[in-house]
């Protein structure tokens, strides 16, 4: 798989460059479940064993789910390079009820173009003259031994993970903090230290009981 091999070789560059595997022991990740659930999807849509629809629609959700994902983690180095590229991949097989693939970049990676129609899955299909984005599709034939074909926003995912890889390492990714949530805006004390939210508290229910015109003195907020 292509992007362990990236992996690979963001890992290497961080040992070169002086940095070390500890620091992924204090980075934290919200939300990894919905990235698992993501990459499962995705290897539902490769399979040929469920219907087209069926297979755009999980194809479709594991985009979602890795988009939220980097969403919640974008406060990550190079978390907005991922985002790019998921965006972009989402616009072309959305618009195109897959991931179009073009024939000479099938030619470069080493795989014919009747070998993919044979094995045509609700992710990919041999570009055509009705697809649109096509610029966006897999038009980027990687020669063999690696002998794979990406799209543009493969190519930002990817630089994405290597260069979060490699930060990390570094020791230079800072800290991911989740930030408050933006619904339920009145409810703060998940995010406020106790003293300060029973303090405030505290304070409501004495302007409640002063009334409108509370007494001199009378704190309120």
């Amino acid at each position: 798989m292509l992007v362990l091999i990236v992996i690979g070789l963001a890992v290497c560059v961080g040992f070169i460059a002086g940095g070390s595997l500890r620091p992924f022991d204090r980075l934290k990740v919200h939300w990894w479940g919905i990235a698992l659930a993501g990459l499962a999807l995705q290897g539902i849509s490769l399979t040929g064993g469920i219907g087209r629809e069926a297979g755009w629609a999980a194809l479709v959700g594991s985009y979602g789910f890795l988009f939220a994902f980097a969403v919640v983690n974008r406060r990550l180095p190079a978390l907005w390079l991922v985002m790019a590229g998921l965006v972009l991949n989402i616009l072309v097989i959305g618009a195109n009820g897959g991931m179009p693939v073009s024939a000479s970049a099938l030619e470069t990676a080493g795989a014919g173009a009747e070998g993919l129609l044979g094995a045509s899955t609700a992710k990919h299909h041999l570009m055509g003259p009705g697809d649109s984005l096509t610029p966006l599709g897999d038009v980027i034939g990687i020669p063999p031994p690696i002998g794979a074909v990406i799209s543009i926003g493969d190519v930002l995912l990817y630089a994405g993970v290597a260069i979060l890889v490699v930060t990390v390492m570094l020791g230079r990714s800072g800290e991911n903090r989740r930030p408050p949530a933006r619904i339920f805006q009145g409810y703060r004390g998940k995010h406020l230290p106790a003293g300060r939210l029973f303090s405030r508290l505290e304070a409501r229910a004495t302007a409640a009981r002063a009334g409108p015109f509370p007494l001199p003195g009378a704190r309120s907020e």
